[in-house]
């Protein structure tokens, strides 16, 4: 790779082509040679150096990754980076919580940041990538043991490396009669990283956050917390009882660079004596509205436990095909192109999966009051009995039940390999949903770009998780789906809509939609416990 820098090698990678400055200058776009250097801003390559020796002493040279060629796997995103601000320095991989310690020490004496995460598959969102150049990545992949599993009360407490194929081979190798909630790409995914972003899953047990119970943190000083009842000598509550004495610290931690979490506790659902997963298939995509006024007061009194996820029928349609399929002229794929694939495959505008949980005869009693309003919002309501062996119902009967799937990685093929997620949030109201509907498909279309979209519905909140599916080895392909992520951020917000969660590239930008006094209270915070802002600087546009 003679004549590239060390970040045009790391860049290429991650791209996956090998495009060079000159193909980037052809198309009007930034070479990855023009963007800032990969190391902290402060830090010389002596000192750097100095810094890499002392992590290497702690954890082994095997386990610092601080070349070119180690670090490429810290550097792959498919989040759109055209100015590539978004460029790890390198990375180290603790196996312990001294080392985590030890390696803070080094972090303050330097006055190295270090970028956290668990494995790093936060696949929408940026993956290991950190919000600014010049980080180190604080890989917690090999701290990756279940600690304890109670048989008695489902509760798990796990280290951040853990993955949830770990888990559940662990919960089916004991036979314990529990099921795991699960995010769309589970087996890949740790249960402490996805509930440190307040992500969901698709059970009664979705909402992760509400169900994890206890925390140990490391602090920037090296000081180790556990939150809750943890914090008690010889307590045996750790992971029952949620909320301890005093104030309630497990949320700071959250969407955070405030301390590293080191140990986490939750909740596992227990199996229930029955399970029944529907798809309700409606025909029109003004029918957005309908369908959410007729789910809310299901999910508000819990007849209909589980996390909703009503899926739009192109992003049905991209996990198991590309887009030439349906559609190879410029522009937006038309939705009567749409409807007719999809109509093929079994498929509605809109498919809204549920499940009914319980006994037999809780079921019985719940399903024909469920239908008839389904029914009545115009939708066809469909079990396994109509829908056996369809590819899409198939896979959310196993997210339902908690069962691993990697099937929805399948939309990375639509369109080159380039997937940023855009997650406004709204209450679960017919009128909103259809505005909100209608304004993802305005902006999309001005970039030329596809409506893939699913509606995750909680008990009086929707989130709008809108994938953006782009070129990811054009550059011009890249540069126009980080302004369209731009502008929805920005045009959402305008209507009060904000993200509950974003990318690495668009933290601060969702930061300011939630005021300056927040701001500035996470500054404060910030200040106080991390005075060398040694810690993810930059997430959720905390600096």
């Amino acid at each position: 790779m003679t004549g590239f820098s060390r970040r045009d090698v790391i860049r290429q990678s991650a791209v996956g082509a090998a495009v060079g400055a000159a193909a980037y200058a052809a198309q009007g776009v930034a070479s990855p040679l023009d963007g800032p250097r990969m190391l902290p801003a402060h830090l010389s390559k002596s000192g750097f150096a100095a810094a890499v020796a002392e992590l290497r002493a702690i954890v082994g040279a095997q386990w610092v990754f601080a070349d070119a060629e180690s670090t490429l796997p810290y550097a792959k995103s498919f989040t759109p980076d055209p100015r590539h601000e978004h460029v790890p320095a390198g990375a180290v991989a603790p196996s312990s919580v001294e080392e985590v310690q030890a390696i803070l020490k080094v972090a303050n004496k330097y006055k190295l940041p270090l970028w956290t995460v668990s494995t790093g598959k936060n696949m929408g969102y940026g993956c290991a990538t950190p919000a600014s150049s010049g980080q180190m990545i604080l890989d917690m992949k090999r701290m990756n043991k279940i600690i304890a599993i109670d048989p008695e009360l489902g509760t798990a407490l796990v280290e951040p490396g853990v993955t949830y194929q770990d888990l559940h081979d662990y919960l089916t190798e004991h036979n314990l009669p529990f099921w795991l909630d699960i995010p769309t790409v589970g087996p890949i995914v740790s249960p402490v990283g996805n509930t440190l972003d307040r992500g969901v899953g698709y059970t009664p047990y979705g909402d992760h956050f509400f169900m994890q119970c206890g925390m140990e943190v490391v602090l920037a000083d090296g000081t180790l917390v556990r939150t809750g009842m943890g914090s008690v000598k010889d307590s045996t509550t750790w992971q029952a009882f949620k909320w301890g004495y005093g104030p309630y610290l497990d949320g700071i931690f959250t969407q955070s660079n405030f301390g590293v979490v080191t140990k986490m506790g939750f909740w596992l659902m227990p199996k229930p004596p029955a399970f029944k997963p529907f798809m309700v298939r409606h025909n029109e995509m003004a029918d957005v509205g309908k369908i959410v006024d007729a789910m809310r007061p299901f999910r508000m009194n819990n007849l209909i436990p589980n996390v909703v996820l009503m899926m739009g029928a192109a992003y049905q349609v991209a996990m198991f095909h590309r887009r030439e399929e349906l559609w190879d002229k410029p522009g937006s794929i038309p939705q009567d192109v749409v409807r007719d694939f999809a109509k093929r495959q079994g498929l509605g505008m809109w498919n809204t999966y549920f499940a009914l949980y319980g006994t037999d005869e809780i079921i019985a009693a719940i399903e024909p009051i469920v239908r008839r309003a389904f029914e009545a919002s115009g939708g066809e309501v469909l079990t396994e009995k109509e829908m056996g062996g369809n590819l899409w119902f198939n896979h959310h009967k196993n997210l339902m039940s908690g069962q691993m799937t990697l099937e929805e990685k399948g939309i990375l093929r639509w369109r080159g390999g380039g997937m940023v997620c855009f997650a406004p949030v709204a209450p679960a109201k017919g009128e909103e949903t259809a505005q909100q509907t209608a304004l993802a498909q305005e902006i999309l279309g001005k970039y030329n770009l596809d409506y893939h979209a699913a509606y995750a519905i909680g008990g009086r909140e929707l989130h709008h998780l809108i994938f953006i599916l782009y070129d990811k080895e054009n550059p011009v392909e890249e540069k126009k789906a980080d302004d369209c992520i731009r502008e929805m951020i920005t045009r959402f917000g305008q209507r009060g809509w904000a993200s509950y969660r974003t990318g690495v590239s668009t933290m601060d930008l969702v930061a300011r939609q939630y005021g300056d006094a927040n701001r500035s209270l996470n500054a404060r915070i910030k200040q106080a416990l991390d005075p060398n802002h040694i810690l993810s600087p930059g997430k959720s546009g905390i600096r």
